[in-house]
Parts: structure tokens; C-alpha cells; sequence
């Protein structure tokens, strides 16, 4: 592939909206050696500190858990909910998401589970004893590790929420009823939007490692409902929703149907369909739950999209997880915990196989970069991203675009120093 050896694209005349000004007097090589350097520092800085405070994380997750099934028959109540609800949310937010990135895999002593290529994949075995939810953890790696996170905010990204969302920007309905939809869609979304998309990205990744063409239209969103090319509804329910279905729901309570035949005021059946019904009701809260620290992570009308794609960890690269990101309140155990640790999602953008605890510690100092060189950090409240998030969602705002000039310019900036690199070698 032929490289320039300066970039050539000029940037005289181009108009700029007013929030766009910042790009005039940035400079993209001096920030791209900083976000590297720190990146570099991070990792080398990870160690005991690290493992410790993960399997801290692991006890506080376990401690719902336990909270919620052991009081699960004894009635419905919404302290067993939340702590069922916790549970989930932490065991994928945290613990699952960060593992599969390789957070942990040059810290952990465990290699044999706490590793990116072990940790939940491989078998139904290995799924429910590290990661047991609706999406396939292999499917997930896909989806989430590789094409959003090195697709961010493109065209290509699956979880560009504005892109994903165009047939309710678009609907011809009073906005109440768009906002119901929303509603929907945030109660639902782990098994009925997310689940089927990240095992359509692992069969389309299939495919594409065995030569096949890609259908047209394959790679559009979808949700349960609807058919898809890549697999069968009957394959994507046994293997993917069926064994937490199952599982989940109506084997874990099976104890409490002989443990109410032994106490007083309860019968069997009663204490099983308490514990189900607060399973089904956790289920429901932490899918809003997690929709409301997820969905809202790149959506908003400061949030960027691009259009061309760029080379991963290059400057245009680091720049657009910045542009495209935003952070939430953060800095304590207990606000990162109910964040699911997505409060650092810039940083973690920036570096997506660090730790936890390097997060906390890079967010500070990637705030005081980003000062210097002018790129806009966003830092808010999640409830008002979760605001903005459904303005984009209902259509009454918009994301917005990056200038199509100056993102050519950088992705040739990214190729001179490309170049500049292996000749160096």
C-alpha cells in the first residue's frame, strides 16, 4: 500500500460550526505522544494492587448475589431484586468486561481463568462458571471487543445508537409513543436486541474467516423478532437464550420447592414461584439498569461520528475514542460500582486491555491532556446523558459529524507517522 510521505490534504477555506473550532490549533502528534506515553505508563504500573481490588470488586458482586438467592422464596420483595439485579449487572459490567478485554491478563497470577481466550468461552462450562447471561461470551467478544471498540462512532460501529435507532428517529408517531418504544427497548434489551446481535457478529465474523459472502443487509440491527441470514431462530435460542432461560429461571429456585415443605408458613410451590417472580423482576431491572450506564456511553448531540475508518491505537484513533465517549460521576467503590465501572469510558476507550483500578487512576490525568490540547472531555451525570441518549433516540437531536476535511487530514497524519515508524526499523 503506497503512503504519503507528508500530509497532503489542505484545510484552507473550510467553514467550521462554532463547536468545532477547537480542531484549527490541535495538535494531533503531540497529543497522540502523550495518550501513548500515559497508556504505556498505566500498564507497566499494573500489578498485586490490581488483582486485589478486582477480586474486592468479585466479593461485593458475590455478596448481592448471595443476598438475592437465598432470600428469593421467602417473597417478593424488592431488596431480593436489587440484589439479583446487582449481581447480574456487576458480573458483566465489571468482572466479565473487563476480563475479556485482558484487563487482567498480565497481573492475574491465574492465566488458566482470569485470560481473554479463557475466561467464560470455550465451553457451556466454562460460560456458566465465569459469565452466565444472555449473550453468548463468545458472541459478545465480537460484537463489543473487537468491531465497536476499534469501529467507534463509524458507520460500521454496531452500537452507534443514532444509526441503530433511525426507524424510531424517523417514525411518523406522537414523540409520547416514541418515548414508550424507548421504554421498551431499555426493559428488554439484553435478550431481546442485544443477544441476537452479538451472535449475528460472530456468525458474519465465521463467515468471513471461511470466505463467504456476507448477504446483503445482514449487517443492519435487529431484534428477536426478526430473521436474519446468519441463523436460524431455533439455532440462536438453544444455544445462545435457552441454557440461561432454563437455568436461570427455573432450575436455581428448584431448593426452595423442598426447603418450603420443611417451613412453617410456606409451602414449596409458593417459595418457587416467589423466587421466580423476583427473577423475572430483577431481570426487568437490570435491563434498565445497565441500559441507562451502557446505551448512554456514545450518544448525545456532543458526542462525534466519522466516517472514514482508522488504524487502531493511532492518533485519529485515540482522538475519536475521546470525541466519541463520555465519563459519568466517578472516583469512589461505591459510585464506580453502580456505574458498573462504564464511568471511565473514555480511558477505557483509550485502552481497552487495562484494569479497573488503572481507570480510576488514568482518568485525572487523561481530563488534564485533553485541557491542554483542546479536544472536549465530556464528563456528566449519567441521567443527563440518559437525557440526551433518548433525544437522539426519539429524533429531536442529533449527534455530531466530525469535519470530513480534518478527519482526512489526520488519518493522513496517521499514515506519514506510520510510515515513519517501520522505516525506523
Amino acid at each position: 500500500m503506497c503512503r504519503p510521505d507528508k500530509a497532503k490534504t489542505s484545510l484552507e477555506g473550510v467553514e467550521l460550526k462554532s463547536c468545532d473550532e477547537w480542531v484549527k490549533k490541535f495538535d494531533l502528534e503531540g497529543f497522540t505522544e502523550e495518550i501513548r506515553a500515559l497508556g504505556k505508563k498505566l500498564e507497566l504500573a499494573q500489578g498485586p494492587d490490581d488483582v486485589a481490588h478486582l477480586n474486592l470488586m468479585i466479593s461485593y458482586s458475590n455478596a448481592f448475589a448471595a443476598v438475592g438467592l437465598l432470600s428469593m422464596g421467602f417473597g417478593v420483595n424488592p431488596i431480593t431484586m436489587m440484589g439479583l439485579s446487582l449481581y447480574a449487572f456487576s458480573r458483566w459490567t465489571m468482572i466479565a468486561h473487563h476480563t475479556c478485554h485482558g484487563g487482567y491478563e498480565r497481573c492475574h497470577p491465574n492465566k488458566g481463568r482470569w485470560s481473554r481466550f479463557k475466561f467464560a468461552v470455550g465451553s457451556t462450562w466454562r460460560r456458566f462458571n465465569d459469565w452466565f447471561d444472555w449473550m453468548l461470551p463468545e458472541a459478545w467478544n465480537v460484537e463489543h471487543n473487537n468491531r465497536h471498540h476499534y469501529n467507534l462512532s463509524e458507520d460500521t460501529d454496531p452500537d452507534l445508537v443514532e444509526r441503530n435507532t433511525a426507524y424510531l428517529r424517523e417514525l411518523d408517531a406522537p414523540r409520547f409513543v416514541k418515548y414508550l418504544i424507548v421504554g421498551f427497548i431499555f426493559s428488554t434489551w439484553k435478550w431481546f436486541y442485544y443477544a441476537p446481535n452479538t451472535y449475528k457478529e460472530l456468525k458474519m465474523a465465521q463467515w468471513r474467516k471461511q470466505g463467504k459472502k456476507i448477504p446483503a443487509g445482514a449487517e443492519d440491527p435487529i431484534t428477536l423478532k426478526d430473521s436474519t441470514p446468519m441463523y436460524s431462530f431455533f439455532e440462536m435460542f438453544t444455544v445462545v437464550l435457552m441454557p440461561y432461560l432454563v437455568f436461570h429461571f427455573f432450575i436455581t429456585p428448584i431448593p426452595f420447592l423442598v426447603l418450603g415443605e420443611y417451613l412453617d408458613g410456606y409451602t414449596g410451590k409458593q417459595m418457587y414461584m416467589n423466587a421466580i417472580i423476583n427473577l423475572f423482576l430483577a431481570e426487568w431491572v437490570t435491563n434498565i439498569h445497565g441500559s441507562i450506564a451502557i446505551i448512554t456511553n456514545h450518544a448525545g448531540n456532543d458526542m462525534y461520528r466519522f466516517k472514514n475508518a482508522c488504524r487502531p491505537f493511532s492518533g485519529s484513533f485515540y482522538l475519536r475514542q475521546v470525541l466519541a465517549s463520555v465519563d459519568f460521576d466517578l472516583g469512589t467503590d461505591s459510585i464506580d460500582f453502580m456505574h458498573g465501572w462504564l464511568n471511565y469510558q473514555i480511558e477505557h476507550h483509550l485502552w481497552p486491555n487495562l484494569s479497573m483500578l488503572s481507570y480510576r487512576k488514568a482518568a485525572p490525568q487523561v481530563q488534564e491532556i485533553c485541557e491542554r490540547y483542546g479536544v472536549p472531555y465530556v464528563k456528566e451525570n449519567v441521567f443527563i446523558r440518559l437525557k440526551k441518549t433518548v433525544d437522539i433516540m426519539v429524533g429531536k437531536d442529533s449527534m455530531r459529524v466530525f469535519p470530513e476535511e480534518y478527519e482526512q487530514k489526520y488519518l493522513e497524519i496517521d499514515a506519514v507517522a506510520e510510515l515513519k515508524q517501520y522505516s525506523s526499523k
